[in-house]
């Protein structure tokens, strides 16, 4: 199994770093700390990194193509506009203050899929799907921490994640009608293994799945066919969330860590919560926008 090495390029300390998406355009890289309800865009080649503190906790921060965000929030969906500071919530399908939006990442055709969990960690969460009109459709019912999701390059499988289940499922994917079916799994992480349980999730062009490890100190490129690791990222922080691939050739992994650890732990890993990156030998592939 190939060995891979990650360097922190900002020792932020977030509680719960998440949600990292690539834009192309301008090579900037957004990405949220859960906790601190904050946005960061972080630039790489001037190691500059803005931040945006939201009304509650945010999970996830899509960008549109007019230049403002769709944000997954304990508020439900919003539409925020760093540009201006406006907030609009415009949906919230699980109005229970115990429940949040985690995490979201848009498809080929600019819908945004999103899913919720709730703090008691109770499997009644679901995965919607966004349409460009702004109306919200449920997926998938019975979840519990609603966690990485993304398409083979083909366009015609989803990958998904329920971390709660420690899996790694697969859906037949119809792009046109933004329907799932033949869910079945393709991975499955037993606790006895001692890498962590799944979290966020990212594709590359070779269709291999990259997660985040919670509780792992790692990311593990899996093959989806066979199940096998095929490479991990080692990292000096156990909490690790999730990751996109990013830079000019997209053959930059950016990984984001959580540091909710206690006193002990956290003297021991003193780079938890930083944000890390990988130089890999497979690029990725692009990200997109939501479109509407």
């Amino acid at each position: 199994m190939e060995q891979l090495e990650a360097r922190c390029v900002l020792d932020i300390k977030a509680i719960c770093g998440e949600g990292p998406t690539w834009d192309a355009s301008r090579e900037l890289l957004t990405w949220v700390d859960i906790d601190r309800a904050t946005l960061y865009r972080y630039n790489p080649a001037s190691g500059n990194n803005e931040s945006w503190t939201l009304p509650c906790e945010v999970g996830f921060a899509a960008r549109t193509l007019t230049g403002d965000y769709i944000v997954g929030t304990r508020d439900g969906l919003a539409r925020f506009d760093p540009a201006g500071g406006g907030y609009e919530v415009f949906a919230d399908p699980e109005p229970h203050e115990e429940v949040r939006f985690n995490d979201g990442k848009c498809d080929a055709r600019g819908r945004l899929w999103a899913g919720t969990m709730a703090d008691s960690r109770v499997p009644e969460c679901a995965l919607y799907r966004i349409d460009h009109d702004l109306s919200v459709h449920k997926m998938v019912e019975g979840v519990t921490v609603s966690n990485g999701l993304c398409w083979n390059p083909a366009g015609d499988i989803f990958y998904y994640i329920d971390s709660s289940t420690r899996r790694i499922d697969a859906f037949d994917f119809d792009g046109d009608k933004g329907k799932l079916a033949n869910r079945r799994t393709i991975v499955h992480v037993p606790e006895s293994l001692g890498i962590g349980k799944p979290d966020g999730m990212e594709i590359d062009a070779e269709g291999m799945l990259w997660t985040g490890m919670w509780g792992g100190k790692r990311v593990v490129r899996w093959n989806p066919k066979s199940g096998e690791r095929l490479a991990e990222i080692h990292l000096p922080c156990e909490l690790v969330t999730s990751c996109c691939f990013g830079g000019p050739e997209l053959k930059h992994l950016y990984i984001t860590t959580a540091g909710r650890l206690d006193e002990e732990r956290s003297a021991a890993q003193p780079l938890a919560g930083g944000l890390f990156v990988c130089e890999t030998p497979v690029a990725g592939l692009p990200m997109y926008a939501f479109r509407g």
